[in-house]
């Protein structure tokens, strides 16, 4: 036990220094903190917004069927110029309506027609055909020449000369793509195409971006075989799980000042890109290309037209802005234009190969079994599409 008078120094003089380091800790706490929500407002009021919108489409897909004054099925056999490996059907096997969703379901071309018919000794001809192309509306196997039918069965739907916009949202429950109804500066890529999502079904392991990732971008450029889609793409991961577990909301924004596509928030942009340079100029372009026979000048197709080409033409009777882009939601399979490319995922072909197609349907019984036997599990689902225009 104590006695005496215990000492109190802390009542006595104040430590000066003491003081001006409490006040000054707590004064930068609270700057920082006032900062901190100044730089948030700042940032907040920098997002540029779309104005006034009206909706031009909204599917719930409620009803039984396609609605076919939305939508049409395209059928095609030519591989979309990717060198795909799977032909587009009007068949309700790989196009329906369930439970509220749409389902885009793949299925193999040997369910239909037998594995011997895929590489020897058979016409096949695509019912429906949408393709001006007779060359994509059918093919004849031969194991002499090497062709092959179409191992994969899928679909491609579009709002083809139903339903466009220009300038607007697009938001879905997933999307895919977007294309112009008329190619005002000549064919892919020139008049440029829209992504507002794609993916690979490739699970998480695979080294080039599998189903934990999506991707938005823009392609353009000013020959059929100068995409400048480096220049304008980005991606969006998932950490612990695949964007195929459940569902998001993928959305595109486009005004004549910025185009931004994004998943489920805006903070998840995967491209955000203003219209702040002329698109020849971003692309920064060599003077001339060769195509292996000679040298090209390489042209600037949107020449004198602003900084949003080739994302929007001119009306000859007006200044009007006025190009419209239509949804286009499929699932591709394979392809030999490099978005799975060589040395990635054991892919049983190489996209060099003059028999690629051929190489995959050999190969038949080691994908296949990577496919989930669930309809469910294997088909893209989409629970909603909505469009807006501005106006």
């Amino acid at each position: 036990m104590l006695a005496g008078d215990l000492a109190k120094p802390w009542i006595g003089k104040k430590d000066k220094a003491a003081t001006i380091s409490y006040f000054l800790t707590y004064s930068m706490l609270l700057l920082g903190i006032g900062l901190s929500f100044l730089h948030c407002y700042l940032a907040w009021r920098r997002v540029p917004l779309l104005g006034k919108l009206c909706l031009v489409m909204e599917d719930d897909f409620n009803g039984d069927e396609l609605d076919s004054s939305i939508w049409m099925r395209e059928a095609d056999m030519g591989g979309f110029g990717n060198g795909e490996f799977e032909m587009t059907t009007t068949s309700s096997n790989n196009s329906f309506v369930r439970n509220g969703e749409l389902y885009i379901l793949p299925t193999v071309t040997s369910d239909v027609i037998g594995r011997e018919a895929i590489f020897n000794g058979h016409t096949f001809n695509l019912t429906g055909c949408t393709n001006t192309n007779l060359t994509a509306c059918g093919a004849v196997s031969n194991a002499t020449t090497g062709a092959v039918i179409n191992p994969v069965m899928s679909a491609r739907i579009s709002t083809k000369g139903k339903r466009s916009i220009q300038y607007g949202r697009v938001e879905l429950w997933p999307a895919i793509w977007m294309l112009p109804e008329n190619n005002t500066y000549g064919p892919w890529p020139l008049s440029g195409e829209i992504d507002i999502m794609e993916a690979r079904g490739n699970g998480p392991a695979y080294s080039q971006q599998g189903i934990n990732y999506v991707r938005g971008s823009l392609n353009w450029g000013p020959l059929t075989w100068l995409n400048a889609v480096s220049k304008t793409f980005g991606w969006w991961t998932m950490r612990r799980s695949t964007y195929a577990d459940s569902f998001h909301t993928y959305a595109l924004e486009w005004t004549q000042d910025f185009l931004r596509v994004y998943v489920d928030n805006r903070l998840q942009h995967m491209l955000n890109l203003r219209f702040n340079v002329p698109f020849f100029q971003r692309g920064d372009f060599p003077s001339s290309v060769s195509n292996a026979s000679q040298e090209i000048i390489v042209p600037n197709p949107w020449s004198g037209r602003g900084n949003r080409h080739p994302l929007i033409s001119v009306c000859a009777a007006s200044v009007r802005p006025h190009k419209q882009f239509y949804l286009i939601l499929d699932v591709a399979v394979g392809g030999t234009n490099g978005w799975f490319p060589d040395g990635a995922g054991n892919k049983p072909w190489l996209n060099g190969a003059l028999d690629a197609m051929e190489l995959f349907a050999k190969a038949q019984d080691t994908w296949y079994k990577t496919w989930p036997e669930s309809q469910d599990d294997r088909a893209m689902r989409i629970d909603y599409v909505k469009m807006w225009e501005q106006c």
